[in-house]
Parts: structure tokens; sequence; C-alpha cells
């Protein structure tokens, strides 16, 4: 459902967020082990989602990831989304075309709003925090 690039960057938030909780800053090469991602890659995904307020990096001997407990409750799936695919994830065409909407929908468009909308509501709801509880209550798995 999610691009490649916004699986890897809610999967690289959660693990941060998860360690967050640790105290603990990630580093790059074990975000990419415990979430199965290409390092390159993955490091662009994270500059992205750095530049938009939704991880911390910090460089040097003591470097890595993190997200402050505070901002933990405040990022929401839909921020990690809305970071990485724009708002193409929430408002393109299913079918790829330039203009579709309620006026000029296209074949699929009627069928699919109620779904996108109803999506859009779960992750605008749904915290990064909330999700990293359930990883750490072992209620849910990042990874299989």
């Amino acid at each position: 459902m999610f691009s490649k690039t916004c699986e890897y960057g809610i999967k690289a938030v959660l693990y941060i967020a998860q360690q967050s909780l640790r105290q603990t800053r990630s580093k790059m090469s074990d975000i990419v082990q415990q979430i199965g991602s290409p390092e390159a890659f993955t490091g662009k995904v994270l500059g992205s989602l750095s530049r938009h307020g939704i991880v911390d990096s910090y460089t040097g001997p003591h470097g890595g990831f993190e997200i402050s407990h505070d901002k933990l409750h405040d990022i929401t799936i839909s921020d990690i989304v809305r970071a990485i695919e724009g708002d193409l994830f929430f408002e393109g065409c299913v079918l790829g075309l330039g203009e579709c909407n309620g006026e000029h929908p296209c074949p699929m468009h009627q069928s699919v709003e109620p779904i996108r909308s109803e999506m859009n509501e779960i992750l605008q709801h749904t915290t990064v925090y909330e999700m990293a509880m359930g990883l750490k209550n072992k209620d849910s798995l990042l990874i299989r």
C-alpha cells in the first residue's frame, strides 16, 4: 500500500522511537539491520525525515538518530508519510492521472475516495508513541 520509501521511513522512525524510549540513539548500521533496508537508501530517507523535523540527527562519536520524548506523542504516521511522499499519497489519483477530483474524477475516484479518507483519518490519529509502545510491549512486530 505504501511505497517502499514510505515503508522504510515508517519502519526507521518506529525503530528510532523504540530506542528513544530507552534513551538510546540509533546508529545507521543498527537501523539498517533492524528494518532490513539498504543503507544508502535509508540514509536518504532519514535525511528527509530529519529536514522535516521528524527525527533528530547527531554527528560524532555519540551521534545517531533519536526522537525527543515530547515529539513522540506529537508525530503521527501521517506526518511521516507527508514528509516522504508529500501530499501525493493523500491526494494523488490512484490511476496516476494529472487531474482527478470530485468534479473531474477518474474511473476509480468514487470507489477509492471513501477508503482514502478513512486511511487519512487513521494515519492522522496514530502517533509514533502508540506504535512504539506496541513494539515495546510486543503487541506488534517491526520485522518478521
